[in-house]
């Protein structure tokens, strides 16, 4: 029985390659997604632990920078573990935001990444060099005016040793000497961004304050215990800062890379999943006509005296074959996928560490154990169908057809899953925010139970457009919806695959449209102002931006949003800073009661929400708390319906700054005279001295700030997704090709009778698109039933939410469903044309 196995496999490597395809795309899936983040988490980790090989103990401060106390680990500190037995040197660290402007003035890296640090050579000073970074070309920052920069920013900028290199940290921009070009592994830079290192006085003075550092790094002497030394750390340094050994840090990295890329592995393999899933159906529908086309071999196993178990293991052992053969080519191809997944994220600007491709034993297991056991699962209802069929029905070649008992069985069973499953995703609904759980388990058995009845909906579904088809493509149309509903478990199957896949691309589109169009509304509906000025890093921006704004030329309005705090009759609230008559030309405040002029009296304004939660109103009297300690009185003088850029409280900033050593001013709104224009912006960047860290975007820009992200998201999910419907579309292959064979009978009757070639394609083409067109509007519906589900749990958190259906993707969803079946059916169409009409009438 194996060698009669293994000469099957052989004799139909054509509809096996398919299945091949499909195990082997699903299982490169999988076994890539293994290898590419086992790599990274080596990658990093190496980087990791090769941070910390010279360190012993690591001091990290948690200062709050307040002028007031220590902001960090002072120098008189650092002395006194310079002193300690065992200790070679220690080394002092400040870092901060530092971008570097290009020769046009453009931000080089990616804003949120750029980092400045200090320079700290050994004790011998000038000639003394920092462990921490291997100079390409010149030296280290030794004075005020001179930076270092890592090779890749050097590089992106076109800058030398002693070329005038623009820098802007929290503050004005200034012009440095470079003074050499360093190799790094740091993080910052592997993430695309920059690293400027300055001499470390110069670090401190614009970091945190003169004479202190932020992070610790102690180096041992041969042969000295890094705990003994920790111990006598620990005394030394300041309430606020921890200290630890280089190792146990390393460890703790590590871990945290490992919690950080499990997301990334739980997400791509969610999709192989998918992709595999799919796959089962194609796989299935390949082995039913491999079972088909032999149904007088097996007969004759089973006349000779070959059992039910015997015919059943046969099959299977096809399958086993099948599915090690494509395990073993799926496992290599993932290989290859993995290494171009990490050349990909070079290509988005992200620096992996060096290393070679990691392949352990899990990945080579996953992909064997998922490959066979998919292949094996999906070849079960073949196999037993197989075993089922009596010898003397299989010789006449009469088709065990499924009774109208079973079919009832699977129609009932299948609308008592799709029922509950229904069920579930209403109840999930309007649970609203806690009802996630439920919806996922309801999505499960909606879809369950949609596949389970496709074949009963298909043909009332497919009978819809039996009408048109015919009154359009003539006998070729008729025949074609016929053929599609001829046999419904088939067609189910084939269609469930592309509703499967469409059923994600479906929900995605739509509940991404959705909080885009929300976000969007959001932003034009509050946003008045024409610019929104922010630092590239979200870091804060220095309060002397406001007041050179108000000096550039056009500027009629500017208010800043700056976040603050205050304790008002014994709780805690957040409050927004503001510029009072300026904030209602930025801004789109809608006063309930009250004036919000009252804001320029040094009032309070409070939002709708606030004020019926409190019972607060215009008059009412607030003993408050400010940051600083710092007791008054404050009135409230206007209610104003909530805004969504704006916290819970709005006061002028003459209020809160007196009672903050550093506002904290997230962005800043600008109106002017004739708009968003592109002088008027540049007015605006004069202004600022040309700071390359800070962004000036205009209305589309804010939207694409806030919406942006959700298209990527969106774009990678569809590439991801590609796949599953890759299959699918080898699915729809191998039902015309089954059908063809089945039919080749009826199709040299058709061409005898006078149906010509042309005719016979257009047929199969109908019949291929039909079945994928009606997989995809299953797909489409579930899938806005369960975006429209999923909405009623976030619409709470997200302002302005409102589904909407995004008609144009849909039916572009559509057009590709029916694209997808013509393509599908190039190669059966083509083969039905070709049959010799003689010889297929005598086919049995």
């Amino acid at each position: 029985m194996f060698k009669t196995a293994l000469r099957n496999v052989l004799a139909h490597k054509a509809r096996l390659l398919m299945t091949v395809l499909a195990v082997m795309l699903g299982v490169a899936f999988v076994s890539g997604t293994l290898v590419f983040t086992d790599t990274l988490k080596s990658a990093f980790k190496n980087q990791s632990a090769k941070s910390y090989d010279n360190v012993a103990v690591a001091v990290t401060s948690y200062g709050s920078g307040d002028d007031k106390q220590d902001p960090g680990v002072s120098k008189q500190t650092v002395r006194k573990i310079e002193a300690l037995d065992g200790v070679a040197s220690v080394n002092g660290r400040v870092d901060g935001f530092a971008g570097v402007a290009d020769r046009h003035g453009k931000l080089i890296g990616q804003g949120w990444a750029n980092k400045g640090g200090n320079y700290s050579p050994g004790k011998d000073g000038r000639d003394g060099k920092d462990p921490a970074y291997d100079f390409t070309d010149g030296s280290g920052p030794v004075k005020d005016g001179q930076i270092a920069l890592d090779e890749d920013t050097a590089s992106k900028g076109g800058y030398k040793v002693g070329d005038p290199v623009r820098v802007a940290t929290n503050g004005p921009v200034k012009t440095y000497t470079l003074s050499g070009v360093f190799t790094t592994e740091d993080g910052s830079v592997n993430a695309g961004g920059s690293l400027v290192l300055f001499d470390t006085k110069v670090a401190q003075q614009l970091y945190l304050k003169p004479g202190f550092f932020k992070n610790v790094n102690v180096s041992a002497t041969p042969g000295a215990d890094a705990r003994k030394i920790l111990d006598e750390v620990t005394p030394l340094i300041p309430e606020h800062a921890t200290a630890k050994t280089g190792q146990a840090l390393a460890v703790q990295e590590a871990d945290d890379i490992e919690k950080g890329l499990s997301a990334l592995n739980q997400t791509l393999l969610a999709f192989a999943a998918i992709a595999l899933f799919v796959g089962v159906f194609l796989i299935s529908n390949t082995f039913t006509m491999l079972v088909a086309q032999r149904t007088k071999e097996l007969a004759l196993m089973r006349a000779v005296g070959a059992s039910r178990s015997q015919v059943r293991r046969s099959v299977l052992t096809e399958a086993l074959v099948v599915g090690v053969t494509a395990s073993a080519i799926g496992f290599g191809l993932g290989i290859g996928l993995a290494a171009g997944l990490r050349s990909a994220m070079s290509g988005f600007g992200m620096k992996i560490p060096g290393g070679a491709l990691i392949v352990s034993a899990t990945p080579v297991i996953a992909a064997l154990a998922v490959g066979v056991l998919v292949t094996l699962i999906a070849a079960l209802l073949p196999a037993w169908r197989a075993a089922k069929i009596p010898p003397v029905a299989a010789m006449n070649s009469v088709h065990a057809a499924a009774t109208t008992k079973s079919l009832v069985v699977r129609n009932t069973i299948g609308a008592i899953i799709t029922l509950l499953g229904a069920g579930a995703v209403l109840s999930g609904a309007a649970a609203g925010k806690d009802g996630k759980t439920m919806i996922g388990l309801g999505a499960f058995l909606a879809l369950v139970g949609i596949i389970v009845l496709i074949p009963l909906l298909s043909r009332p579904v497919i009978a819809l457009v039996r009408p048109a088809l015919a009154k359009m493509f003539g006998v070729s149309g008729k025949l074609a919806s016929q053929n599609a509903v001829r046999n419904p478990r088939r067609t189910g199957a084939t269609a469930s695959a592309l509703a499967i896949g469409l059923t994600l691309v479906t929900g995605l589109s739509v509940l991404g449209v959705t909080v885009g169009k929300a976000i969007d509304k959001t932003t034009t509906d509050n946003i008045k102002a024409d610019y929104m000025v922010a630092m590239a890093s979200r870091d804060a921006l220095d309060k002397s931006v406001v007041p050179e704004l108000r000096k550039a030329p056009g500027v009629t309005a500017v208010s800043p949003k700056q976040n603050s705090y205050l304790k008002a009759d014994g709780d805690f609230h957040s409050v927004t800073g503001v510029t009072p008559g300026d904030v209602e030309k930025v801004l789109r405040l809608d006063t309930v009661s009250g004036s919000l002029a009252t804001l320029g009296k040094g009032q309070l304004a409070i939002d709708d929400e606030l004020a019926a939660k409190h019972g607060w109103k215009p008059g009412s009297s607030l003993p408050v708390e400010f940051d600083d300690k710092k007791k008054t009185k404050l009135v409230v003088g206007a209610v104003y319906k909530k805004q969504e850029f704006l916290e819970s409280m709005l006061a002028s900033t003459s209020v809160l700054d007196p009672h903050e050593t550093r506002p904290h001013i997230e962005t800043v709104f600008v109106k002017m005279a004739g708009g968003a224009t592109k002088a008027n912006e540049q007015a605006l960047v004069n202004a600022l001295g040309d700071n390359p860290a800070i962004s000036f975007m205009d209305q589309q820009d804010i939207r694409d700030e806030f919406g942006g992200m959700i298209n990527t998201l969106l774009n990678i999910m569809y590439g991801l997704l590609a796949m599953a419907l890759l299959i699918a579309v080898l699915g729809v292959i191998n039902t015309l090709a089954m059908s063809v064979f089945e039919r080749q009978q009826e199709i040299g009757m058709l061409r005898a009778i006078g149906l010509d070639r042309g005719k016979v394609k257009r047929m199969i083409r109908l019949e291929a698109v039909v079945i994928s067109v009606f997989g995809a509007v299953i797909g489409v519906g579930l899938g806005t039933f369960l975006a429209w589900a999923i909405g009623q749990t976030i619409k709470g958190s997200i302002p302005a939410y409102a589904l909407v259906i995004p008609w144009d993707r849909i039916g572009l969803f559509l057009l590709l469903a029916g694209l997808v079946g013509v393509l599908a059916a190039l190669w059966p169409a083509r083969s039905a044309a070709r049959l010799n009409m003689l010889t297929a009438i005598k086919t049995e």
